[in-house]
């Protein structure tokens, strides 16, 4: 496949990550999701602007205009106040990128002598597969030392014959499984959970499933059918399960009202919960 066309929203992209993957890494964020979970840290990366200029007429820098009916945005003048985004109601953002894959590698090249590898997130990053199917590939071949990796909301069948290039160009995937019973699924996120479950399987049995997070929201979700059913399924594999506390932080404000974090004490007896059922490599975040 050539890399000729190929371009991808891109929403942000930290140089410098220890907490997406192993060792420092590049995490590259996708711009587009098509879940719309009710506690999303980063509702602006869901869809993709809608032009109401709503955003030009509140930013207090002058770093956005319109130009050809397009929203253009001037990095050097943005002050990162994030009033576009706050003003924006249809979970967007006008700070996003268009990058072809030969820019991601010049960006890549810049800091490949202090990172351990890559790793693409969103938003929801499998929706570009072709661009990073694409992307992967020439980074192996460029730095072979370096690992890729992508961070995936399960939506989409993996095991299916169109995202093969994907798969065996991403060394692994950090999976995450928000609930486990579908109509808690299809009220959290506007999607049933099978393709979730059937990529946490078949992740888990082609050796590239790095880890599982869930996010445990206190009186809304089954929380101990989650971990219980997670932890079997990744029994006695060198896989990490991340069992993640439910924070407010840049959740939509109209969410907020029904979402409640859990105890520390709860958040133990679940991992312990997770443990007595084979999981090996727990962590509390």
């Amino acid at each position: 496949m050539s890399n000729v066309g190929l371009k991808a929203k891109i929403n942000k992209i930290i140089k410098f990550s220890n907490v997406d993957g192993p060792g420092n890494r590049m995490a590259i964020f996708f711009q587009g999701c098509n879940f719309n979970c009710e506690y999303c840290h980063n509702p602006e990366t869901i869809n993709i602007c809608k032009e109401c200029y709503k955003c030009v007429e509140v930013c207090p820098s002058k770093a956005l205009e319109i130009y050809n009916s397009k929203i253009i945005w001037n990095k050097n003048l943005c002050c990162e106040c994030d009033q576009c985004t706050k003003i924006c109601k249809f979970d967007s953002s006008p700070k996003v990128n268009e990058y072809t894959v030969e820019d991601l590698l010049a960006e890549i090249g810049k800091v490949k002598a202090f990172i351990k590898g890559i790793t693409v997130s969103g938003g929801e990053s499998t929706l570009q597969y072709k661009f990073i199917a694409r992307l992967f590939s020439e980074v192996k071949k460029k730095w072979p030392n370096l690992t890729c990796f992508v961070d995936t909301n399960g939506s989409l069948n993996l095991d299916n014959i169109e995202y093969k290039e994907l798969v065996e160009n991403t060394d692994f995937f950090m999976l995450d499984v928000k609930a486990w019973d579908n109509s808690e699924h299809l009220l959290l996120t506007g999607k049933e959970v099978n393709s979730v479950i059937k990529n946490l399987y078949f992740l888990r049995d082609i050796g590239k499933l790095f880890e599982v997070r869930s996010v445990i929201v206190e009186n809304r979700l089954d929380n101990r059918l989650i971990v219980e059913n997670v932890a079997k399924a990744i029994s006695n594999k060198d896989i990490r399960y991340k069992i993640i506390k439910y924070r407010h932080f840049g959740v939509r404000e109209e969410m907020k009202s029904n979402l409640f974090s859990p105890t520390g004490i709860e958040l133990e007896e679940l991992e312990k919960l997770a443990q007595k059922n084979g999981a090996k490599n727990t962590l509390i975040i």
